[in-house]
C-alpha cells in the first residue's frame, strides 16, 4: 500500500466530474487498498478518488470512530443514490482537502446507495447517522461537489483563502 498525496482545495481535479470504472481489476484494487491507507493515515472517515487525483467514479470510507471498535471499510465504486429521506441531520463536517476547516452542513438524515464492490457485485444498502453524511459527502467529490458549495458565500470565501494561503506556505517548505 502507498499513501497518496491529497489534493487541496482549490485545484481544478476537485471541480471535475469523475467517469465510471469501466471494470474493476487489479489497479482499481490498488488505488482502493492505498486510499483505504491515506484515509487511515491521514486521518479521515471517507476519501474519494478525486482528491488523490484519479477522476473515477469511487470512494472509500469507515465512519467506526471508537478505537476499540473492528474497522469497517468499504469501497464504494460507481455509486448511484437511489433513495434520500425527507427528514435531515446536521454535522459540523471538514475534508481532508480542506484541512483543518470545519463547518454544519444539513443533508437527509437517511440514503440509499447501489454500487459495486470490490467483487464486482452490485449491492445497495441503507446509510443513517455519520454514515449517511459521509457516503453524502463522499458522493459529492464525484461530481465535483465540496462541502462548502453548502456554506454561504462569505464563509466559503474565508476558507479558500485560507486554503490557498496553506498551499503557498507547502509550496514553499518544498524549496
Amino acid at each position: 500500500m502507498t499513501l497518496r498525496p491529497i489534493i487541496i482545495h482549490p485545484d481544478p481535479r476537485l471541480r471535475k466530474l469523475c467517469d465510471p470504472v469501466a471494470t474493476v481489476d487489479r489497479d482499481m484494487r490498488k488505488l482502493a487498498d492505498d486510499m483505504l491507507a491515506t484515509m487511515y493515515g491521514a486521518p479521515g472517515i471517507g476519501l474519494a478518488a478525486p482528491q488523490v487525483g484519479v477522476l473515477k467514479r469511487m470512494f472509500v470510507m469507515d465512519c467506526v470512530k471508537d478505537h476499540a471498535a473492528a474497522p469497517q471499510p468499504m469501497v464504494l465504486i460507481n455509486p448511484e443514490i437511489t433513495w434520500v429521506s425527507d427528514a435531515t441531520n446536521t454535522y459540523e463536517e471538514g475534508c481532508l482537502s480542506v484541512p483543518d476547516q470545519f463547518a454544519e452542513v444539513t443533508r437527509p438524515a437517511e440514503v440509499r446507495m447501489r454500487w459495486t464492490t470490490l467483487d464486482g457485485k452490485r449491492v445497495e444498502e441503507q446509510f443513517d447517522g455519520l454514515w449517511a453524511t459521509c457516503v453524502q459527502h463522499e458522493f459529492d467529490h464525484l461530481n465535483g461537489k465540496l462541502f462548502l458549495d453548502y456554506l454561504g458565500p462569505l464563509k466559503r470565501q474565508m476558507i479558500t483563502r485560507k486554503m490557498e494561503k496553506l498551499k503557498r506556505e507547502l509550496a514553499r517548505e518544498t524549496f
